[in-house]
Protein backbone atom coordinates (compact mmCIF):
# COMPACT_ATOMS: atom_id res chain seq x y z
CA UNK A 1 0.00 0.00 0.00
CA UNK A 2 1.64 3.52 -0.91
CA UNK A 3 1.85 6.39 1.06
CA UNK A 4 -0.47 8.23 -0.79
CA UNK A 5 -3.15 6.01 0.44
CA UNK A 6 -2.21 5.50 4.66
CA UNK A 7 -2.57 8.99 4.67
CA UNK A 8 -4.59 10.09 7.52
CA UNK A 9 -7.86 11.33 8.02
CA UNK A 10 -7.90 15.24 9.96
CA UNK A 11 -9.40 13.96 12.67
CA UNK A 12 -9.67 17.85 14.94
CA UNK A 13 -12.71 19.84 15.13
CA UNK A 14 -16.08 19.98 13.83
CA UNK A 15 -14.54 19.95 10.39
CA UNK A 16 -12.27 16.74 10.17
CA UNK A 17 -11.99 15.28 6.79
CA UNK A 18 -12.46 11.29 5.66
CA UNK A 19 -10.07 11.02 3.43
CA UNK A 20 -11.06 9.65 -0.51
CA UNK A 21 -8.35 6.40 0.27
CA UNK A 22 -10.49 5.84 3.14
CA UNK A 23 -13.76 6.20 1.83
CA UNK A 24 -12.73 3.81 -0.95
CA UNK A 25 -12.12 0.91 1.33
CA UNK A 26 -15.28 0.90 3.52
CA UNK A 27 -16.57 -0.12 0.18
CA UNK A 28 -14.52 -3.25 0.21
CA UNK A 29 -15.58 -4.32 3.70
CA UNK A 30 -17.62 -7.95 2.94
CA UNK A 31 -20.44 -6.82 5.16
CA UNK A 32 -20.75 -3.10 4.10
CA UNK A 33 -20.01 -3.57 0.45
CA UNK A 34 -22.21 -3.03 -2.91
CA UNK A 35 -22.57 -5.29 -5.88
CA UNK A 36 -21.72 -3.38 -9.27
CA UNK A 37 -23.92 -3.81 -11.89
CA UNK A 38 -24.51 -0.22 -13.38
CA UNK A 39 -23.04 0.87 -16.99
CA UNK A 40 -23.06 4.59 -18.43
CA UNK A 41 -26.31 4.01 -20.20
CA UNK A 42 -28.15 2.79 -16.75
CA UNK A 43 -26.76 6.06 -15.23
CA UNK A 44 -28.49 7.74 -18.36
CA UNK A 45 -31.64 5.72 -18.18
CA UNK A 46 -31.74 6.24 -14.05
CA UNK A 47 -30.87 10.33 -14.82
CA UNK A 48 -33.82 10.64 -17.31
CA UNK A 49 -35.70 8.45 -15.56
CA UNK A 50 -35.99 10.78 -12.34
CA UNK A 51 -35.98 13.92 -14.47
CA UNK A 52 -38.75 13.78 -16.79
CA UNK A 53 -41.50 14.33 -14.25
CA UNK A 54 -44.97 16.05 -13.71
CA UNK A 55 -42.64 19.16 -14.56
CA UNK A 56 -42.31 18.25 -18.53
CA UNK A 57 -46.35 18.10 -18.30
CA UNK A 58 -47.60 21.00 -15.77
CA UNK A 59 -45.11 23.23 -15.41
CA UNK A 60 -44.80 24.27 -19.22
CA UNK A 61 -48.23 25.98 -18.79
CA UNK A 62 -48.13 27.67 -15.93
CA UNK A 63 -44.95 29.19 -16.55
CA UNK A 64 -45.93 30.19 -20.24
CA UNK A 65 -49.02 31.17 -19.06
CA UNK A 66 -47.76 33.58 -15.96
CA UNK A 67 -44.20 34.66 -16.66
CA UNK A 68 -42.25 33.99 -19.58
CA UNK A 69 -44.94 33.56 -22.51
CA UNK A 70 -43.33 31.49 -25.61
CA UNK A 71 -39.85 31.90 -24.23
CA UNK A 72 -40.44 29.45 -21.53
CA UNK A 73 -38.02 28.00 -24.04
CA UNK A 74 -35.24 30.19 -23.13
CA UNK A 75 -36.50 29.70 -19.08
CA UNK A 76 -35.70 25.98 -19.83
CA UNK A 77 -32.60 26.79 -21.25
CA UNK A 78 -31.35 29.02 -18.61
CA UNK A 79 -32.41 26.17 -15.69
CA UNK A 80 -30.46 23.65 -17.60
CA UNK A 81 -26.89 26.12 -17.73
CA UNK A 82 -27.30 26.21 -13.63
CA UNK A 83 -27.68 22.77 -13.37
CA UNK A 84 -25.34 21.44 -15.98
CA UNK A 85 -22.44 24.10 -13.92
CA UNK A 86 -23.86 21.82 -11.06
CA UNK A 87 -23.31 18.85 -12.97
CA UNK A 88 -19.91 20.06 -13.73
CA UNK A 89 -18.66 19.74 -10.40
CA UNK A 90 -20.92 16.77 -9.75
CA UNK A 91 -19.17 14.43 -12.55
CA UNK A 92 -15.41 15.59 -10.86
CA UNK A 93 -16.60 14.07 -7.11
CA UNK A 94 -18.45 11.28 -8.42
CA UNK A 95 -15.16 9.61 -10.72
CA UNK A 96 -12.72 11.05 -7.93
CA UNK A 97 -14.50 9.52 -5.15
CA UNK A 98 -16.78 6.54 -6.96
CA UNK A 99 -18.84 6.08 -3.01
CA UNK A 100 -22.37 5.56 -2.42
CA UNK A 101 -23.80 8.83 -0.79
CA UNK A 102 -23.50 11.96 -3.86
CA UNK A 103 -22.82 15.20 -2.11
CA UNK A 104 -22.37 13.64 1.59
CA UNK A 105 -19.76 11.83 0.58
CA UNK A 106 -18.21 14.22 -1.60
CA UNK A 107 -18.62 16.83 1.46
CA UNK A 108 -16.81 14.37 3.77
CA UNK A 109 -13.94 14.30 2.05
CA UNK A 110 -13.22 18.43 1.12
CA UNK A 111 -15.45 20.43 3.58
CA UNK A 112 -15.67 18.10 6.88
CA UNK A 113 -17.56 15.87 9.05
CA UNK A 114 -20.27 18.87 10.35
CA UNK A 115 -20.98 20.35 6.22
CA UNK A 116 -21.11 16.51 5.42
CA UNK A 117 -23.56 15.54 8.46
CA UNK A 118 -25.29 18.81 7.34
CA UNK A 119 -25.66 18.14 3.59
CA UNK A 120 -26.47 14.30 4.45
CA UNK A 121 -29.45 15.17 6.32
CA UNK A 122 -30.30 17.91 4.11
CA UNK A 123 -30.64 15.16 1.43
CA UNK A 124 -32.60 12.71 3.50
CA UNK A 125 -35.32 15.47 3.51
CA UNK A 126 -34.95 16.63 0.02
CA UNK A 127 -35.23 13.08 -1.26
CA UNK A 128 -37.95 12.00 1.33
CA UNK A 129 -40.37 14.31 0.52
CA UNK A 130 -39.75 14.61 -3.32
CA UNK A 131 -40.45 10.71 -3.22
CA UNK A 132 -44.02 11.60 -1.12
CA UNK A 133 -44.93 14.16 -3.35
CA UNK A 134 -44.35 12.41 -7.12
CA UNK A 135 -45.90 9.46 -4.88
CA UNK A 136 -49.32 11.58 -4.07
CA UNK A 137 -49.09 12.96 -8.14
CA UNK A 138 -48.91 9.51 -9.45
CA UNK A 139 -51.81 8.83 -7.56
CA UNK A 140 -53.99 11.99 -9.15
CA UNK A 141 -53.06 10.91 -12.39
CA UNK A 142 -53.70 7.32 -12.07
CA UNK A 143 -56.95 7.83 -10.61
CA UNK A 144 -58.02 9.87 -13.65
CA UNK A 145 -57.19 7.73 -16.05
CA UNK A 146 -59.47 4.82 -13.65
CA UNK A 147 -61.73 7.60 -14.09
CA UNK A 148 -61.80 7.25 -17.49
CA UNK A 149 -62.81 3.39 -17.45
CA UNK A 150 -65.50 4.12 -15.10
CA UNK A 151 -63.23 3.36 -12.34
CA UNK A 152 -63.57 5.09 -9.08
CA UNK A 153 -61.85 4.61 -5.85
CA UNK A 154 -64.00 5.55 -2.75
CA UNK A 155 -62.99 8.97 -1.10
CA UNK A 156 -61.53 7.74 1.92
CA UNK A 157 -58.48 5.66 0.33
CA UNK A 158 -57.71 8.86 -2.40
CA UNK A 159 -57.01 10.94 0.55
CA UNK A 160 -59.11 13.38 -0.57
CA UNK A 161 -61.57 12.48 2.70
CA UNK A 162 -59.68 14.51 5.03
CA UNK A 163 -62.47 17.35 5.23
CA UNK A 164 -64.33 14.31 7.27
CA UNK A 165 -61.86 13.06 9.31
CA UNK A 166 -59.86 10.61 7.55
CA UNK A 167 -58.01 10.04 4.15
CA UNK A 168 -55.52 7.71 2.87
CA UNK A 169 -54.13 7.74 -0.21
CA UNK A 170 -53.94 4.00 -1.05
CA UNK A 171 -52.71 4.53 -4.08
CA UNK A 172 -49.34 5.79 -2.95
CA UNK A 173 -48.18 3.93 -0.49
CA UNK A 174 -48.95 1.02 -2.92
CA UNK A 175 -46.77 2.29 -5.44
CA UNK A 176 -44.14 3.30 -2.49
CA UNK A 177 -44.23 -0.31 -0.93
CA UNK A 178 -43.89 -1.81 -4.65
CA UNK A 179 -40.88 0.05 -5.26
CA UNK A 180 -39.11 -0.65 -2.20
CA UNK A 181 -39.17 -4.41 -2.76
CA UNK A 182 -37.85 -3.83 -6.50
CA UNK A 183 -34.74 -1.89 -4.86
CA UNK A 184 -34.28 -4.53 -2.08
CA UNK A 185 -33.97 -7.18 -4.89
CA UNK A 186 -31.14 -5.15 -6.29
CA UNK A 187 -30.05 -2.92 -8.56
CA UNK A 188 -29.69 -4.66 -12.05
CA UNK A 189 -33.56 -5.29 -11.84
CA UNK A 190 -34.10 -1.77 -10.75
CA UNK A 191 -32.12 -0.63 -13.92
CA UNK A 192 -34.46 -2.96 -16.06
CA UNK A 193 -37.37 -2.06 -14.60
CA UNK A 194 -36.43 1.90 -15.02
CA UNK A 195 -35.25 1.14 -18.78
CA UNK A 196 -38.79 -0.09 -19.38
CA UNK A 197 -40.90 2.63 -17.80
CA UNK A 198 -38.32 5.62 -18.99
CA UNK A 199 -38.62 4.35 -22.46
CA UNK A 200 -42.02 4.37 -22.58
CA UNK A 201 -42.24 7.80 -20.88
CA UNK A 202 -39.59 8.88 -23.79
CA UNK A 203 -41.83 7.30 -26.40
CA UNK A 204 -45.02 9.46 -25.15
CA UNK A 205 -42.99 12.82 -25.21
CA UNK A 206 -41.63 12.70 -28.36
CA UNK A 207 -45.20 11.85 -29.95
CA UNK A 208 -46.40 14.38 -27.99
CA UNK A 209 -43.73 16.77 -29.44
CA UNK A 210 -43.85 15.02 -33.44
CA UNK A 211 -47.61 14.93 -33.14
CA UNK A 212 -47.83 18.54 -31.75
CA UNK A 213 -45.38 20.40 -34.27
CA UNK A 214 -48.39 19.51 -37.22
CA UNK A 215 -50.51 22.04 -35.69
CA UNK A 216 -48.20 24.79 -34.65
CA UNK A 217 -48.87 28.22 -35.84
CA UNK A 218 -46.16 30.91 -36.42
CA UNK A 219 -48.71 33.67 -35.17
CA UNK A 220 -49.02 31.83 -31.78
CA UNK A 221 -45.20 32.79 -31.19
CA UNK A 222 -46.14 36.44 -31.41
CA UNK A 223 -44.51 38.23 -29.04
CA UNK A 224 -42.00 35.65 -28.05
CA UNK A 225 -40.91 37.79 -25.32
CA UNK A 226 -44.05 39.46 -24.05
CA UNK A 227 -43.84 43.26 -22.62
CA UNK A 228 -42.92 43.39 -18.86
CA UNK A 229 -45.46 43.43 -16.41
CA UNK A 230 -45.25 44.26 -12.56
CA UNK A 231 -45.17 40.83 -10.57
CA UNK A 232 -48.27 40.98 -7.81
CA UNK A 233 -46.10 41.17 -4.85
CA UNK A 234 -46.18 38.58 -2.52
CA UNK A 235 -47.27 38.66 1.18
CA UNK A 236 -45.42 37.56 4.41
CA UNK A 237 -43.77 34.53 4.76
CA UNK A 238 -45.26 33.34 0.91
CA UNK A 239 -43.01 36.35 -0.48
CA UNK A 240 -39.80 35.31 -2.15
CA UNK A 241 -36.79 36.14 0.41
CA UNK A 242 -34.83 38.15 -1.98
CA UNK A 243 -38.26 40.27 -2.25
CA UNK A 244 -38.55 40.69 1.24
CA UNK A 245 -34.73 41.46 1.85
CA UNK A 246 -34.61 43.95 -1.06
CA UNK A 247 -37.90 45.24 -1.27
CA UNK A 248 -37.34 44.50 -5.58
CA UNK A 249 -40.44 43.64 -7.22
CA UNK A 250 -39.63 40.84 -9.62
CA UNK A 251 -41.23 41.06 -13.67
CA UNK A 252 -43.34 38.63 -15.26
CA UNK A 253 -42.63 38.63 -18.94
CA UNK A 254 -39.89 40.95 -20.56
CA UNK A 255 -36.11 39.59 -20.24
CA UNK A 256 -36.50 39.81 -16.78
CA UNK A 257 -39.16 37.18 -16.47
CA UNK A 258 -36.91 34.89 -18.57
CA UNK A 259 -35.02 34.45 -15.07
CA UNK A 260 -38.03 34.34 -12.95
CA UNK A 261 -39.60 31.77 -14.68
CA UNK A 262 -35.98 29.79 -14.89
CA UNK A 263 -36.02 29.90 -10.84
CA UNK A 264 -39.49 27.90 -11.47
CA UNK A 265 -38.96 25.54 -14.19
CA UNK A 266 -35.91 24.49 -12.41
CA UNK A 267 -37.49 22.26 -10.39
CA UNK A 268 -38.19 20.20 -13.43
CA UNK A 269 -34.88 19.67 -13.56
CA UNK A 270 -34.39 17.88 -9.65
CA UNK A 271 -33.12 14.64 -9.37
CA UNK A 272 -29.70 14.66 -11.81
CA UNK A 273 -27.84 14.74 -9.07
CA UNK A 274 -29.33 11.25 -7.72
CA UNK A 275 -27.29 9.82 -10.21
CA UNK A 276 -24.18 10.53 -8.50
CA UNK A 277 -25.32 8.42 -5.26
CA UNK A 278 -24.70 5.25 -7.41
CA UNK A 279 -21.77 5.58 -8.02
CA UNK A 280 -20.29 2.59 -5.75
CA UNK A 281 -22.91 0.41 -7.92
CA UNK A 282 -21.13 1.67 -10.92
CA UNK A 283 -18.50 -0.70 -12.62
CA UNK A 284 -16.32 1.60 -14.25
CA UNK A 285 -17.37 5.13 -12.03
CA UNK A 286 -14.30 7.25 -13.17
CA UNK A 287 -15.60 6.64 -16.50
CA UNK A 288 -19.09 6.36 -16.94
CA UNK A 289 -20.11 9.18 -13.90
CA UNK A 290 -19.98 11.87 -15.91
CA UNK A 291 -21.13 10.37 -19.18
CA UNK A 292 -24.21 9.36 -17.10
CA UNK A 293 -24.90 12.78 -15.30
CA UNK A 294 -24.25 15.26 -18.17
CA UNK A 295 -25.81 12.94 -20.69
CA UNK A 296 -29.08 12.63 -18.79
CA UNK A 297 -29.01 16.22 -17.87
CA UNK A 298 -28.58 17.36 -21.86
CA UNK A 299 -31.60 14.62 -22.68
CA UNK A 300 -33.50 16.10 -20.46
CA UNK A 301 -32.96 20.04 -21.73
CA UNK A 302 -33.09 19.16 -25.35
CA UNK A 303 -36.66 17.10 -24.66
CA UNK A 304 -38.43 20.33 -22.41
CA UNK A 305 -37.16 22.77 -24.62
CA UNK A 306 -38.75 20.96 -27.67
CA UNK A 307 -42.01 20.76 -25.99
CA UNK A 308 -42.36 24.07 -24.60
CA UNK A 309 -41.80 25.01 -28.08
CA UNK A 310 -44.55 23.05 -29.27
CA UNK A 311 -47.01 24.13 -26.98
CA UNK A 312 -46.35 27.10 -27.33
CA UNK A 313 -46.99 26.97 -30.79
CA UNK A 314 -50.20 24.98 -30.42
CA UNK A 315 -52.32 27.63 -28.75
CA UNK A 316 -51.55 31.04 -27.90
CA UNK A 317 -49.82 31.65 -24.38
CA UNK A 318 -52.38 33.45 -22.91
CA UNK A 319 -54.91 30.68 -23.66
CA UNK A 320 -52.91 27.79 -22.13
CA UNK A 321 -54.13 25.35 -19.26
CA UNK A 322 -52.15 25.66 -16.26
CA UNK A 323 -53.10 22.16 -14.58
CA UNK A 324 -52.71 19.96 -17.88
CA UNK A 325 -51.35 22.51 -21.07
CA UNK A 326 -50.15 19.75 -22.77
CA UNK A 327 -53.75 17.87 -22.54
CA UNK A 328 -55.57 20.88 -23.25
CA UNK A 329 -53.43 21.89 -25.73
CA UNK A 330 -54.65 19.05 -27.86
CA UNK A 331 -57.85 19.09 -26.76
CA UNK A 332 -57.83 22.84 -28.55
CA UNK A 333 -56.57 21.26 -31.97
CA UNK A 334 -59.62 18.62 -32.09
CA UNK A 335 -57.44 15.98 -31.14
CA UNK A 336 -58.72 14.52 -27.40
CA UNK A 337 -57.20 11.22 -27.85
CA UNK A 338 -54.02 12.58 -26.98
CA UNK A 339 -54.79 14.07 -23.76
CA UNK A 340 -55.51 10.30 -22.40
CA UNK A 341 -51.61 9.36 -23.70
CA UNK A 342 -50.55 12.35 -21.74
CA UNK A 343 -52.10 11.42 -18.61
CA UNK A 344 -50.55 7.85 -19.50
CA UNK A 345 -47.09 9.18 -20.13
CA UNK A 346 -47.25 11.21 -17.12
CA UNK A 347 -48.26 7.93 -14.59
CA UNK A 348 -45.62 5.61 -15.85
CA UNK A 349 -42.61 8.66 -15.96
CA UNK A 350 -43.43 9.58 -12.46
CA UNK A 351 -43.23 6.01 -11.30
CA UNK A 352 -39.09 6.33 -12.22
CA UNK A 353 -39.25 9.22 -10.36
CA UNK A 354 -40.19 7.76 -7.06
CA UNK A 355 -38.20 4.86 -7.56
CA UNK A 356 -34.83 6.47 -8.21
CA UNK A 357 -35.44 9.30 -5.40
CA UNK A 358 -36.19 6.73 -2.96
CA UNK A 359 -32.69 4.83 -4.32
CA UNK A 360 -30.69 8.48 -3.84
CA UNK A 361 -32.29 8.49 -0.07
CA UNK A 362 -31.00 4.82 1.11
CA UNK A 363 -27.99 5.56 -0.13
CA UNK A 364 -27.42 8.39 1.52
CA UNK A 365 -28.96 6.71 4.85
CA UNK A 366 -26.56 3.89 3.75
CA UNK A 367 -23.38 5.73 3.48
CA UNK A 368 -23.98 7.69 6.75
CA UNK A 369 -24.64 4.46 8.29
CA UNK A 370 -21.07 3.27 7.27
CA UNK A 371 -19.84 6.24 8.81
CA UNK A 372 -21.10 5.95 12.00
CA UNK A 373 -23.07 9.34 12.20
CA UNK A 374 -26.14 7.25 12.13
CA UNK A 375 -26.53 3.62 13.57
CA UNK A 376 -24.33 1.33 11.91
CA UNK A 377 -27.11 -1.66 12.38
CA UNK A 378 -27.97 0.29 8.71
CA UNK A 379 -25.02 -0.25 6.71
CA UNK A 380 -25.30 -3.59 6.49
CA UNK A 381 -26.02 -5.43 3.10
CA UNK A 382 -28.30 -8.25 2.11
CA UNK A 383 -25.92 -11.82 2.18
CA UNK A 384 -27.43 -12.46 -1.43
CA UNK A 385 -28.51 -9.24 -3.46
CA UNK A 386 -25.81 -7.24 -2.07
CA UNK A 387 -28.03 -4.00 -1.34
CA UNK A 388 -28.86 -1.79 1.48
CA UNK A 389 -31.88 -3.85 2.88
CA UNK A 390 -31.88 -2.75 6.05
CA UNK A 391 -32.29 1.54 5.31
CA UNK A 392 -34.71 0.70 2.26
CA UNK A 393 -37.36 -1.20 4.17
CA UNK A 394 -37.38 1.31 6.88
CA UNK A 395 -37.46 4.67 4.81
CA UNK A 396 -39.38 2.82 2.55
CA UNK A 397 -42.38 1.53 4.52
CA UNK A 398 -41.79 5.35 6.62
CA UNK A 399 -42.45 7.22 3.48
CA UNK A 400 -45.02 5.19 2.28
CA UNK A 401 -46.88 5.76 5.26
CA UNK A 402 -46.53 9.92 4.81
CA UNK A 403 -47.56 9.54 1.27
CA UNK A 404 -50.39 8.04 2.21
CA UNK A 405 -51.93 10.19 4.77
CA UNK A 406 -50.62 13.53 3.64
CA UNK A 407 -50.67 15.64 0.82
CA UNK A 408 -47.23 17.70 0.80
CA UNK A 409 -47.95 19.81 -1.77
CA UNK A 410 -46.99 23.12 0.36
CA UNK A 411 -43.38 21.48 1.32
CA UNK A 412 -42.73 20.92 -2.45
CA UNK A 413 -40.45 23.43 -2.32
CA UNK A 414 -38.34 21.90 0.45
CA UNK A 415 -37.28 20.07 -1.45
CA UNK A 416 -35.39 22.28 -4.33
CA UNK A 417 -33.96 24.07 -1.40
CA UNK A 418 -32.57 21.09 -0.72
CA UNK A 419 -31.18 20.03 -3.91
CA UNK A 420 -29.76 24.26 -4.44
CA UNK A 421 -27.96 23.46 -1.34
CA UNK A 422 -26.21 20.34 -2.51
CA UNK A 423 -25.48 21.84 -5.26
CA UNK A 424 -23.76 24.91 -3.41
CA UNK A 425 -21.79 22.66 -0.95
CA UNK A 426 -20.36 20.22 -4.04
CA UNK A 427 -18.74 23.51 -6.12
CA UNK A 428 -17.09 24.46 -3.00
CA UNK A 429 -15.95 20.63 -2.16
CA UNK A 430 -14.34 20.81 -5.56
CA UNK A 431 -12.57 24.20 -5.12
CA UNK A 432 -11.32 23.30 -2.10
CA UNK A 433 -10.23 19.54 -2.74
CA UNK A 434 -8.49 20.89 -5.64
CA UNK A 435 -6.74 23.02 -2.93
CA UNK A 436 -5.75 20.52 -0.12
CA UNK A 437 -5.42 17.26 -2.68
CA UNK A 438 -3.70 18.62 -6.01
CA UNK A 439 -2.33 15.02 -6.25
CA UNK A 440 -5.12 13.10 -6.71
CA UNK A 441 -6.02 11.00 -10.04
CA UNK A 442 -9.39 12.94 -11.49
CA UNK A 443 -10.51 10.93 -14.49
CA UNK A 444 -12.82 13.75 -15.12
CA UNK A 445 -12.03 17.26 -14.12
CA UNK A 446 -14.04 20.18 -14.19
CA UNK A 447 -13.17 22.97 -16.85
CA UNK A 448 -12.06 26.30 -16.02
CA UNK A 449 -11.99 26.02 -11.95
CA UNK A 450 -12.10 28.60 -9.97
CA UNK A 451 -15.00 30.22 -12.57
CA UNK A 452 -17.29 27.54 -13.01
CA UNK A 453 -17.70 26.44 -9.11
CA UNK A 454 -18.02 29.68 -8.46
CA UNK A 455 -21.03 30.83 -11.14
CA UNK A 456 -22.50 27.54 -9.78
CA UNK A 457 -22.61 28.68 -6.27
CA UNK A 458 -23.49 32.41 -7.53
CA UNK A 459 -26.63 30.63 -9.85
CA UNK A 460 -27.48 28.34 -6.87
CA UNK A 461 -27.75 31.03 -4.50
CA UNK A 462 -29.76 33.11 -6.79
CA UNK A 463 -32.46 30.69 -7.56
CA UNK A 464 -32.18 29.79 -3.30
CA UNK A 465 -33.44 33.47 -3.01
CA UNK A 466 -36.22 33.00 -5.36
CA UNK A 467 -37.77 31.00 -3.25
CA UNK A 468 -40.31 31.63 -0.28
CA UNK A 469 -39.33 32.85 3.21
CA UNK A 470 -41.59 30.27 4.47
CA UNK A 471 -39.48 27.64 2.54
CA UNK A 472 -36.30 28.92 4.20
CA UNK A 473 -37.72 28.89 8.15
CA UNK A 474 -38.75 24.82 7.37
CA UNK A 475 -35.57 24.28 6.42
CA UNK A 476 -33.84 26.21 9.37
CA UNK A 477 -36.39 24.63 11.22
CA UNK A 478 -34.79 20.90 9.77
CA UNK A 479 -31.34 22.02 9.49
CA UNK A 480 -31.39 22.92 13.83
CA UNK A 481 -32.88 19.23 14.41
CA UNK A 482 -30.49 17.59 12.28
CA UNK A 483 -27.48 19.25 14.54
CA UNK A 484 -29.09 18.58 17.75
CA UNK A 485 -29.09 14.72 16.29
CA UNK A 486 -25.17 14.87 14.86
CA UNK A 487 -24.32 16.88 18.76
CA UNK A 488 -26.34 14.07 20.76
CA UNK A 489 -25.23 10.59 18.75
CA UNK A 490 -23.52 11.61 15.38
CA UNK A 491 -20.45 13.25 16.28
CA UNK A 492 -19.28 10.65 19.35
CA UNK A 493 -20.45 7.27 17.19
CA UNK A 494 -18.09 8.37 14.11
CA UNK A 495 -15.88 6.27 12.96
CA UNK A 496 -13.45 9.08 12.49
CA UNK A 497 -13.23 8.62 16.30
CA UNK A 498 -11.22 5.27 15.98
CA UNK A 499 -7.41 5.31 15.33
CA UNK A 500 -6.80 4.94 11.75
CA UNK A 501 -6.30 1.91 10.28
CA UNK A 502 -8.56 0.43 13.53
CA UNK A 503 -12.00 -1.63 11.80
Amino acid sequence: MTAQQDTPPSSDGLFRTKTVEQSIRDTEEPEHALRKSLSALDLTVFGVGVIIGTGIFVLTGKVAKETAGPATALAFVVAGVVCALAALCYAEFASTVPVAGSAYTFAYASLGELVAWIIGWDLVLEFALGTAVVAVGWSGYVRSLLDNFGWTLPDVLSGTDVAKGFGFDILAFALILVLTVVLVLGMKLSARVTSVVVAIKVAVVLVVIIAGLFFVRADNYRPFIPEAQPQPPGSGLTAPLFQLMSGYAPTNFGVMGIFTAASIVFFAFIGFDVVATAAEETKLPQRDMPRGILASLFICTALYVAVSLVVTGMEHYTRLSVEAPLADAFKAVGHPVYAGLISFGAAIGLTTVCLILLLGQTRVFFAMSRDGLLPRFFSRTHPRFRTPYRPTVLLGVVIAVVAGFTSLHELATLVNIGTLFAFVVVALGVLVLRRTRPELHRAFRTPWVPLVPVLSVIASVWLMLNLPAETWLRFAVWMILGAIIYFVYGRGHSRLNKPVGRP
